[in-house]
């Protein structure tokens, strides 16, 4: 029985990775959104190692998009590099909230931060294409890789539901070159925070592994979707998602009260 319920488990897990690999790969996310909730609903983790263990599996997840986005030319790497400065950075901040946030409100404000993207995301907007990185500029991209970063460290989640929203509106980037910069940069957060995730125990490394390399098929082939799929289309099956999943967590939450 024990054999039993360990196989059933791991194939959970597995679809959870496939899931949220598919969601990578489409949207330019590394998956959390939908790991976070599969880990604690499906695998029934704490919530606060979920949050760990999903950033370590967003690692084999971002890397399998990356390959497609950059394969088709869709990552703007200057924009990337400043991001991933202040990420990286963002994701040691987060990492340690995390180790000292209650359950309850981390669920909570990660619902919060699915609700506010989905509505900017429900207001569709075009990138047009950059113009030239400006100090300023420069400066913004850091910012904005800090609170994504930061975000990453704390939920669990690639932070690219900062990310893409920030690069299309504030620097005018084309949707699908949001994306595969996102993916770029969810890279090394995901490496920075899953390293001091698992020095503060809040990682499962074998199911990080399960769902991490569950999602590198369907990450690949959301990635190829991604290229042909309309700026809007995409803007609002990723919404629609977004509270589908928040409502799910906080209804889970009341449950539980």
């Amino acid at each position: 029985m024990a054999i039993l319920k360990i196989t059933k488990r791991t194939w959970l897990l597995i679809v959870v990775g496939v899931a949220a690999g598919l969601l990578s790969g489409l949207f330019g996310v590394g998956g959390g959104i939908l790991i976070v909730p599969g880990l604690v609903m499906v695998a029934g983790l704490e919530q606060r190692v979920a949050h760990g263990t999903s950033l370590g599996a967003v690692l084999p997840i971002a890397v399998a998009s990356l390959f497609t986005y950059w394969g088709n030319g869709h990552v703007d790497w200057p924009v990337a590099a400043f991001l991933a400065l202040g990420a990286i950075f963002g994701s040691l901040i987060g990492t340690h909230l995390l180790a000292v946030t209650s359950k309850r409100a981390l669920a909570y404000i990660f619902s919060s931060v699915l609700v506010i993207s989905a509505i900017r995301l429900f207001i569709s907007t075009h990138g047009s294409g950059r113009a030239t990185l400006t100090f300023a500029a420069v400066v913004a991209l850091v910012l904005v890789g800090l609170a994504a970063g930061a975000l990453a460290g704390l939920l669990g989640v690639g932070g690219g539901v900062v990310m893409v929203p920030a690069m299309i509106v504030l620097f005018s980037i084309s949707p699908v070159i949001a994306k595969g910069t996102s993916i770029a940069v969810i890279i090394p957060t995901a490496m920075m925070g899953t390293w001091r995730n698992r020095a503060n125990g809040n990682l499962d490394l074998r199911a990080a592994a399960i769902v991490g390399f569950g999602g590198i098929a369907p990450a690949v082939l959301g990635g190829f979707i991604a290229a042909y799929m309309s700026d809007t289309v995409s803007n609002v099956l990723f919404a629609t998602l977004m509270l589908g999943i928040a409502a799910r967590t906080i209804w889970q939450q009341r449950s539980t009260a």
